[in-house]
């Protein structure tokens, strides 16, 4: 029999419920109001007492409005129909609903049951499978997905039965399994998961090494991230944060993209859902919007539902690396979802962290960022997930705790900086502050030097030397003017403003610009290094001034040029004679 419960409090999302018998954490119910049936998780058990947060808004419940209890804890509807999707944070197919706002107790499911899927087997009768095996595929949108044993099996089972290829539905039985106690299994092509808990149907998750090539040069030469790595994009409001991941998620070597829009504003989501399906995957020239799934979560849909949008993304994305494939997940903005852990955590009167955060942030955060990763599958394939989250700092804070928090457990730490982009220097990513722990890893320098060369990283690290020590001149130039300074510190200056407006500035705007490959990456990073290794003469700082902006403004060119063509290789020349003018 299901538990039932009786509402006895209202505190706007959070309700109190007096319960008749067994309730687990985390578990789901369905509150009665006004013939709606709203969604609610419970968060806290005491005694008979518990509370809950409801999904949707509480306006016009009463106290003793019935609720029942559901036996499962909120999980996602897994299975081949959800690329080019667009779901809320509760995996209802927003495509589905009624009207331009969502109605209250409104839920639809988020699969085509009627569509027709081409499987194809892949196990014979009497194989022996464990949980995740893969069974067969089906293919969506040039991607072949795969059909797999259900993750919750416990054991060894074996293949009893397999249709034979041909056309199904979803809901269509395709396999049959006998596990160890001799129990028939049913297989069809739906799974469902809880999202707050981890899948670790893999064999081992080894630390990830492999370059993630986005063709965005300031991530991939100064700070790269890698295929399975972490990382987050703390910023204030204005500085470029949804464009560079606009930029990451289109040009970054990935599978799928899950785009998670977490508490942003309406017309932040608005835009995405409008642009995404125009853009084209320059890997494939085809729609990007085919490989991509968006759960939207706006600012002014309940507080509670933004917590459940991460974790729905996160289970997608696991269940899309079951199948041996790369995925990028994007978070926008883990800020608004902290705050809303924050919102209930006041609201159930618990002991205040900094900032009146919840006490264990940390420990969510930290949770919830080690469910990323590079994994060897049993089958020996391999997949990963990369999760890049922005952060909005009140007032471009990066002391806060969310950033704080994050920052103890994202590999990658890209911050962006309001001078930077006041000064229309993008991505405005300071490249001081910034860092990315992947390149002291052992197996990450092993794969550059099997895959670019030896020397990359110790370039990468001379031009972050420079960089830092270019930021200290320019700060004496500020204090004591021009003529207070040797002219060699004026060079010196001059070096690293060639490297930030060669290297980490780029227009995403430009078709040539907007991607660099690594090979173009390499060549421009060689081209830099030798020019600040050459030693120049010069009378006086003005004399500097002018040589360095012509030889900016060359290179910038060279940048806006097709690789190799003879425009570039024009460039190229006029660099040279102009360099050789001035060396010593």
């Amino acid at each position: 029999m299901a538990t039932k419960g009786t509402v006895s409090g209202v505190i706007a999302n959070m309700v109190t419920l007096v319960v008749d018998g067994p309730v687990a954490q985390n578990e789901i119910c369905y509150i009665s109001t006004g013939g709606d049936k709203l969604m609610a998780e419970v968060i806290k058990v005491v005694g008979s007492h518990v509370y809950v947060q409801v999904f949707e808004s509480t306006r016009g419940l009463k106290v003793g409005a019935e609720a029942e209890f559901t036996g499962h804890m909120l999980e996602v509807t897994l299975g081949p129909g959800m690329l080019s999707k667009n779901y809320d944070g509760l995996q209802n197919d927003l495509d589905k609903m009624d009207g331009v706002f969502l109605k209250r107790g409104q839920y639809t499911y988020p699969l085509d049951k009627e569509r027709i899927w081409h499987f194809v087997p892949m196990v014979n009768v009497g194989d022996k499978v464990q949980s995740s095996a893969w069974l067969g595929q089906v293919d969506e949108n040039f991607q072949p997905l795969k059909i797999m044993a259900p993750f919750t099996m416990e054991g060894t089972a074996t293949v009893k039965s397999i249709v034979p290829e041909g056309d199904y539905k979803i809901e269509d039985v395709v396999a049959i399994l006998t596990d160890e106690e001799g129990n028939d299994i049913s297989v069809t092509m739906i799974q469902k998961w809880p999202v707050k808990r981890a899948m670790t149907n893999y064999k081992e998750k080894p630390r990830p090494f492999k370059l993630l090539e986005t063709g965005v040069r300031v991530i991939d030469t100064l700070n790269p991230i890698v295929e399975g790595g972490t990382g987050f994009i703390p910023g204030p409001f204005g500085t470029g944060k949804t464009v560079l991941q606009h930029a990451i998620s289109k040009q970054a070597e990935a599978d799928i993209v899950i785009i998670a829009a977490c508490g942003e504003r309406a017309n932040e989501v608005v835009e995405i859902f409008t642009e995404f399906p125009e853009l084209v995957d320059p890997h494939t020239g085809r729609k990007l919007m085919e490989r991509t799934i968006i759960i939207a979560n706006t600012s002014n849909m309940p507080v509670a539902a933004r917590e459940a949008s991460v974790y729905t993304a996160m289970t997608l994305a696991e269940y899309y690396r079951s199948m041996g494939l790369k995925v990028l997940l994007m978070a926008d903005s883990t800020s608004r979802w902290a705050q809303a852990l924050r919102e209930m955590s006041n609201r159930m009167e618990e002991l205040p962290g900094p900032d009146a955060f919840p006490m264990d942030i940390s420990a969510i955060i930290s949770n919830f960022y080690g469910r990323a990763g590079y994994v060897k599958l049993a089958n020996d394939e391999t997949g990963s997930i990369t999760f890049i989250g922005t952060v909005s700092p009140a007032g471009g804070n990066l002391k806060e705790p969310v950033t704080e928090n994050t920052k103890k457990v994202a590999r990658c730490f890209y911050a962006l900086e309001q001078d930077r982009a006041d000064k229309k220097r993008y991505p405005a990513v300071n490249p001081i502050d910034s860092y990315s722990k992947y390149i002291e890893y052992p197996e990450f320098e092993e794969y550059i030097k099997d895959h670019i060369n030896d020397e990359w990283i110790g370039k990468v690290n001379e031009l972050k030397t420079r960089l830092q020590r270019g930021k200290e001149i320019a700060e004496q130039i500020n204090i004591l003017g021009d003529d207070g300074v040797p002219v060699e510190y004026h060079v010196i200056f001059w070096k690293s403003e060639l490297i930030d407006f060669v290297i980490l500035q780029q227009d995403a705007f430009d078709e040539i610009d907007a991607v660099t490959p690594m090979e173009r990456q390499e060549a421009i990073l060689n081209m830099i290094i030798d020019i600040c290794h050459t030693e120049f003469e010069f009378d006086n700082f003005n004399e500097v001034m002018d040589f360095f902006k012509k030889m900016i403004n060359i290179c910038k060119q060279m940048n806006y040029s097709k690789y190799q063509s003879e425009q570039y290789e024009g460039f190229k020349q006029q660099l040279k004679e102009l360099i050789a003018e001035r060396s010593v």
